[in-house]
């Protein structure tokens, strides 16, 4: 058994809950952009052509500093959870078996959110 197995659960489950937040705020910022590009694009078929308006960018930009939020939100919580991790216990005791592979998870979602950012980005710039 774990020593203070109750403590480190809590800790992963406070982890995990912080890493939910991190993807449905970036999920929602790829959404604010993803829409804001529709209606670009729709107001250009309305209207016929045009330059977009500069609060028509305001989405896009919006978009992109929510996932950027949610990227920082991954960051912050894997750095709680590994310090937390470590002071649950005394020095001389390892993490649970199970801290890497939220690690690895926390990695991934911030690998995939810098993949968010930079199409949005291109997407930005090719708009501009």
């Amino acid at each position: 058994m774990i020593r203070n197995f109750s403590d480190h659960a809590a800790n992963e489950r406070t982890f995990l809950a912080w890493v939910r937040t991190a993807i449905a705020i970036m999920a929602f910022g790829f959404v604010i952009e993803k829409f804001n590009l529709f209606l670009k694009y729709a107001a250009v078929s309305v209207v016929g052509g045009g330059k977009t308006p500069p609060a028509g960018r305001f989405g896009g930009w919006a978009g992109l500093v929510l996932i950027l939020m949610g990227l920082a939100i991954v960051g912050i919580a894997t750095v709680r959870f590994l310090k937390t991790a470590r002071n649950i216990d005394s020095p001389d005791q390892h993490l649970a078996a199970g801290s890497r592979f939220d690690v690895a998870l926390s990695a991934m979602l911030g690998l995939l959110g810098i993949a968010l950012v930079a199409y949005l980005g291109l997407n930005l710039a090719a708009g501009s």
